[in-house]
């Protein structure tokens, strides 16, 4: 699926084929073998797990909310850890654009906020 709202940006999200995998203080939070990646102008790549394969009980939602003019509005979740809370750590579109409909249930990580983002294959 591909979206251009204007001649400068564009979004395609991908079926990913790979494993990809979230790891932090040395837990799996996510592990996937059906991925999207949401690919963006000027922006990194962005996977996207779907919620059956993400540790909802390590989430937990924040209050923070942000507008995306492309996709729609974010809601933000804190990531629980053993040696803490981190803020904001994933998100997710609950009521995307319907040109990015397909993220919809899925959940997607700061990779700076966590240890590791894998993709293998």
């Amino acid at each position: 699926m591909t979206v251009e709202p204007d001649a400068g940006h564009r979004i395609d999200l991908v079926v990913n084929r790979h494993r990809v995998r979230v790891i932090h203080g040395g837990i799996t939070i996510a592990d996937t073998l059906a991925a999207l990646t949401l690919v963006e102008t000027g922006n990194p790549d962005v996977f996207y797990f779907p919620r059956a394969d993400v540790n909802m009980a390590r989430l937990e939602r924040s209050t923070r909310t942000e507008a995306c003019p492309h996709k729609g509005e974010a809601s933000f979740y804190h990531l629980r850890t053993e040696d803490g809370r981190i803020e904001d750590a994933a998100w997710s579109y609950e009521a995307p654009l319907d040109a990015v409909r397909g993220i919809k249930a899925y959940l997607a990580f700061h990779a700076e906020r966590v240890d590791r983002i894998d993709q293998t294959s």
